[in-house]
């Protein structure tokens, strides 16, 4: 996918990966980005990148009426970044039922519908590509992540369902797995960490190549080799973690 002939629409794009991958696309030449904060706070980041090519849009994905919303907006998008994401800690055992919906209502539920919502607008628009920010966690779980690890393993499995459906639109469904990155997600948590910016490059180099499984990371690399080799070596060393 050539990125000069690109119109993105990125989810969760006031910090962390999501504000990278901004940066990455408006370096690669895009025409034009719809970039998307759930708190004013957020907006006002986006609204002060000095960019005409940049739209900032409020939207929080697990509404649909917003998404709607913001897909009637973005009409001419032919790239979705779904990076909008929530972590919750604790294990599935402990993790209040509250903390394991909102999870699974941001990175399931919500990314569905911004997919739902645009797949018809991108196919209008002559075919392009989906994004959807996963976790190497979906593979195989951290057992303190527990809502998380689950709510990424779904959206995986919704991942490769959409790429099922969408195959025969035009559209490419890219699929991301990091590991840990040095985001505000996990600040306070002491582990070696991929900076946003890396990773951002790693995923739009991705897309750029049409690879669909897309590791950004030499953690995300290492585990994915190993998870390939033996899935269950993966799930026990990742359970002590």
């Amino acid at each position: 996918m050539n990125m000069r002939n690109t119109t993105a629409f990125v989810t969760g794009a006031s910090r962390g990966i999501g504000r990278a991958l901004v940066d990455v696309l408006l370096s690669r030449g895009v025409k034009k980005i719809y970039a998307t904060a759930r708190t004013q706070t957020g907006m006002d980041t986006l609204t002060a990148i000095q960019d005409p090519r940049l739209v900032a849009v409020m939207v929080d994905i697990s509404d649909p009426v917003q998404v709607a919303r913001a897909a009637a907006q973005g009409g001419d998008v032919n790239l979705l970044i779904n990076n909008a994401g929530q972590i919750n800690f604790g294990s599935i055992l402990e993790a209040s039922i509250d903390d394991v919906r909102a999870n699974m209502e941001t990175n399931y539920y919500g990314t569905l519908n911004v997919i739902r919502a645009f797949a018809p607008v991108i196919e209008a628009n002559g075919g392009g590509a989906v994004v959807n920010l996963l976790s190497i966690v979906a593979l195989a779980s951290m057992p303190g992540l527990a809502a998380y690890n689950a709510s990424k393993a779904a959206a995986w499995s919704m991942t490769q369902s959409v790429r099922a459906d969408l195959r025969t639109r035009g559209i490419v469904v890219h699929g991301v797995y990091p590991g840990p990155v040095d985001t505000d997600m996990l600040n306070g948590v002491e582990i070696d960490k991929a900076a946003p910016q890396d990773v951002a490059e790693a995923i739009v180099g991705g897309v750029e190549q049409g690879v669909e499984d897309i590791f950004p990371d030499d953690v995300s690399k290492g585990a994915y080799a190993a998870w390939c080799q033996d899935h269950k070596a993966v799930e026990a060393q990742f359970s002590t973690m």
